[in-house]
């Protein structure tokens, strides 16, 4: 007689085939599992779990995956998977009878059921439901990872997310968290008088950030658009329009690099507030850390990779000169010339290119000595005018601008202004913008006439801020890469 062998032992090909098999004969017999349309639902795993004694010898309808099956003669154990996690099913021969009985012991792992049955718990302790009927609503075709090692490939995870969803609880709850946060972010500001706005995506000036833009075709219009780099310009026209307090949640993309904290595209929120200014942006800033921290967290202070990060003491403010004098040794306040500046760079090894001014070698020396160290939650403030083409000046020092951006980790977090509100240093700023574009700066701007139209209409004191929400993300949930917050990020094709 030939030896039986259990189906997970069997070669990946053959396993698919009885799979296969399985399915025929169950449309053979007219019980072709995707014919059903619907399962009427109950409860969940998790209120099977946390209701226990409420529901103890009740009667509930559950649906979901089978995560693993063993028998024991004639009952069968299962741990049933849905949303909210897992529970056990006991199926015995005794109460469901011996035809139906038979067909859950073709069921296979992966399978997704529909199962009634009673509450109880088992006499090892183990809440379980004791299963009366069960409906096979969708044949897995396709055995799942093997349970002990799951699906531990990085690239395979971020390919097929779907697998890793269903393999790994943590993945599940990483994204449930960022569902939290978004939620968070706004009840928070919609309770604070902002609206949630939406703006174009296609565009014909992608302006508002230094970034690479993609580039499409309109084939009704027969124009080139470009997707955009930033929600800047847009939500800047409705404070123009008088709606004082806006926001966004979307979608940019800058055609840039991939590493663990840039992706192509990936979700920025921006916030416009009238009547305010940067100091007003980073009082706001502070405060909804703390509260989304708390509400996501249950705690104000996070770990990332074993660093905690305390969001209860007031954030350091310091200017961007102050860091760089801080941590380099460099007092730019005490250079006065372009050539003091290169001559400092060169003297601590900081590369530049010939068209950097003053300004942009005060941001490079930022970035070389400066971000890695700011772990605990910073505002820097304070940039140089060459780097923030849309920022107001500081009214006492016109070669810096009233901009902070907030740091953790090393990170930045997000990027404020006093957003500049005079038309005619806008167009100048354009122009500018435009000379460095000529010179080979594929990240400078292009003058957007129908913004400075916007603005000479009058736009008031305004202060506004862009947040990295998968950064934010990452903090929050201690994942390593961005891709591990984004369900689906960018992956090369696998036939390249």
């Amino acid at each position: 007689m030939a030896k039986f062998i259990p189906q997970s032992e069997m070669p990946m090909v053959d396993q698919v085939r009885v799979r296969h098999e399985k399915l025929q004969a169950l449309q053979q017999e007219g019980r072709d599992p995707f014919q059903i349309t619907r399962f009427d639902v109950t409860h969940h795993t998790q209120d099977v779990r946390d209701h226990f004694d409420a529901l103890e010898e009740q009667s509930v309808r559950l649906a979901g995956r089978i995560m693993s099956k063993r028998g024991m003669g004639k009952a069968i154990f299962s741990d049933l998977q849905d949303r909210t996690g897992r529970v056990q099913l006991y199926i015995k021969v005794d109460d469901m009878g011996e035809e139906a009985f038979a067909g859950c012991r073709k069921l296979d792992v992966g399978d997704i059921i529909g199962v009634e049955g009673v509450v109880f718990r088992t006499q090892r302790g183990e809440i379980s439901v004791r299963t009366r009927s069960v409906t096979l609503l969708a044949k897995s075709l396709k055995p799942l990872p093997e349970k002990y090692h799951g699906l531990t490939n990085t690239d395979l995870r971020y390919r097929q997310r779907y697998v890793d969803l269903v393999m790994n609880e943590d993945v599940r709850d990483t994204f449930i968290h960022r569902s939290k946060i978004l939620r968070s972010i706004r009840n928070y500001l919609d309770a604070r008088g902002f609206l949630e706005v939406e703006t174009p995506m296609l565009v014909t000036n992608a302006g508002g950030a230094a970034a690479r833009p993609f580039t499409t075709h309109s084939n009704a219009l027969d124009e080139d658009f470009k997707l955009r780099i930033s929600l800047e310009l847009y939500l800047k026209r409705l404070i123009v329009g008088g709606l004082e307090r806006v926001y966004e949640i979307g979608r940019v993309f800058r055609n840039e690099g991939i590493d663990t904290r840039h992706n192509p595209e990936f979700t920025l929120m921006e916030l416009y507030q009238a009547y305010t200014d940067y100091h007003g942006m980073m009082d706001l800033t502070e405060d909804m850390f703390r509260h989304v921290a708390q509400e996501v967290l249950g705690t104000t202070t996070i770990v990332y990779n074993g660093v905690e990060m305390d969001l209860s003491k007031p954030f350091t403010r310091l200017t961007m000169r102050q860091a760089v004098k801080q941590y380099s040794g460099v007092d730019f306040d005490e250079i006065h010339s372009l050539e003091e500046a290169r001559a400092a760079a060169r003297a601590h090894g900081v590369e530049f290119e010939e068209r950097h001014q003053k300004g942009d070698i005060l941001n490079l020396f930022f970035e070389q000595f400066v971000e890695e160290k700011l772990i605990q939650p910073t505002f820097v403030m304070d940039h140089p005018v060459e780097i923030s083409p849309l920022t107001k000046r500081k009214p006492t020092e016109p070669d810096y601008v009233e901009r902070f951006e907030l740091f953790m980790n090393g990170w930045e977090m997000c990027n404020a202004y006093s957003e500049l509100n005079d038309p005619v240093d806008q167009r100048a700023r354009f122009r500018a913008q435009e000379e460095l574009l000529a010179k080979g700066d594929e990240e400078a701007s292009t003058t957007d006439e129908d913004f400075l139209n916007a603005l000479e209409i009058g736009m008031p004191p305004t202060g506004g801020i862009g947040y990295g929400i998968d950064r934010l993300c990452m903090l929050l949930t201690d994942s390593a890469a961005i891709r591990d917050v984004l369900l689906f990020p960018t992956m090369k094709p696998l036939d390249k």
